[in-house]
């Protein structure tokens, strides 16, 4: 599948997972910025795409990235880092995410699994309480946070 078809609004991506569902497929959600890609962020992904049979992920709009960061965020337009995350292989789906957590999200999609990366501890998930009232599992996954898009952006600018 190309990357732009792995890209979908809440709505079609809601949809698009009947089927697997009915078929007994599990679902995991991720979520983050992935302003400047980084060999972190493909740990998180691999991590979480291992904890179940389909990966969504959910990435932050401009302006709920901007709200978190900072003005000068995101660096990279949320289209553009939709579809170079869909690029991965271990991503079955992408969809943009406007609030600031994904708390709607994981109410409407209702995931098997929510996927943190490993600055996170199960209790200190922002949306741990609405991942337990959907039966979302938390798991946290990827590699020891030694990366960030902010570090590379600190480099650059030396």
């Amino acid at each position: 599948m190309l990357a732009d078809e792995k890209i979908l609004d809440p709505g079609d991506l809601l949809r698009k997972l009947g089927a697997p569902r009915n078929a007994g497929r599990t679902v995991a959600l991720a979520n983050g910025l992935f302003d400047i890609l980084h060999v972190g962020h493909l740990s998180y992904l691999e991590a979480a795409a291992a904890e179940a049979d389909l990966l969504v992920v959910a990435i932050n709009s401009d302006d709920s990235a901007r709200q978190l960061k900072g003005p000068s965020r995101p660096v990279t337009p949320e289209q553009e880092r939709a579809r170079l995350v869909a690029g991965f292989a271990c991503v079955n789906y992408v969809t943009v995410f406007r609030e600031l957590n994904v708390e709607s999200l994981l109410r409407s999609l209702r995931p098997d699994v929510h996927c943190k990366g490993t600055d996170y501890a199960t209790d200190t998930v922002p949306e741990a309480k609405v991942a337990r009232e959907v039966g979302a599992r938390i798991a946290i996954v990827g590699d020891p946070k030694s990366h960030s898009s902010r570090e590379i952006i600190s480099r650059m600018k030396k």
